[in-house]
């Protein structure tokens, strides 16, 4: 997956609380278990006015213009900024990969729900918790600005704002380390490929018959 160290993007607000991972990207789109392919319907109960289907060609349904993401001073959006407890709902790891596939690699919220969380992060987003009085500034700053756009230091975890203002994160060391160097799970364990390979080495000398011919 691509890293994360220095990021910067426009900032799309989703006034929202409690955002669950079906709304993210509903049920009836979870027929692939491919990670790509999903941007086109994410949100897509919010995002059109009629009702979508997978195979369903999206340039031809009808949008709603209330919504933020189909606002053109929001296009080309990277960043998501919502309220408490995005993600909650089932465990679908679709929800990450719609929001990756539409653009998203950074959002901001005072809170996620927790498995959402560690799907995110196994995926290249970054998942930004900030106390609930400075995501309601950001949200007044994001609506009185257009094309305001806020910066991340993975590596220092300070997030700036359009105005300079820096407020420091938290975050998981190991997580922090899967994101700056661009390792998923399976980049993770391949780090140890030489280690594993001696493993299966000494394990075919010192138990033969667990192999298919002794190869």
């Amino acid at each position: 997956m691509e890293p994360i160290t220095q990021f910067k993007g426009v900032v799309a607000p989703l006034d929202r609380a409690n955002v669950d991972t079906d709304a993210i990207i509903p049920k009836q789109f979870l027929k692939s278990i491919k990670r790509t392919g999903f941007g086109p319907n994410l949100f897509d109960e919010w995002r059109y006015m009629d009702q979508g289907e997978p195979g369903k060609d999206n340039s031809e349904r009808p949008l709603n213009p209330d919504f933020v993401l189909n606002q053109p001073r929001y296009e080309g959006a990277s960043v998501l900024l919502a309220r408490r407890n995005f993600g909650c709902g089932s465990s679908r790891e679709h929800a990450p990969w719609a929001l990756l596939d539409f653009g998203f690699r950074v959002l901001v919220a005072p809170s996620f729900a927790d498995i959402f969380y560690n799907n995110c992060t196994k995926n290249g987003i970054l998942p930004v918790s900030l106390d609930e009085a400075i995501i309601e500034h950001l949200f007044q700053e994001v609506y009185e600005t257009p094309g305001y756009t806020i910066s991340v230091d993975l590596p220092n975890q300070v997030l700036e704002t359009h105005f300079g203002d820096r407020h420091p994160f938290d975050i998981d060391a190991f997580r922090k380390h899967a994101l700056v160097e661009g390792l998923d799970e399976i980049g993770l364990t391949l780090q140890h490929a030489d280690e594993i390979r001696a493993y299966e080495a000494r394990r075919r000398q010192s138990a033969p018959w667990l192999f298919a011919g002794g190869q």
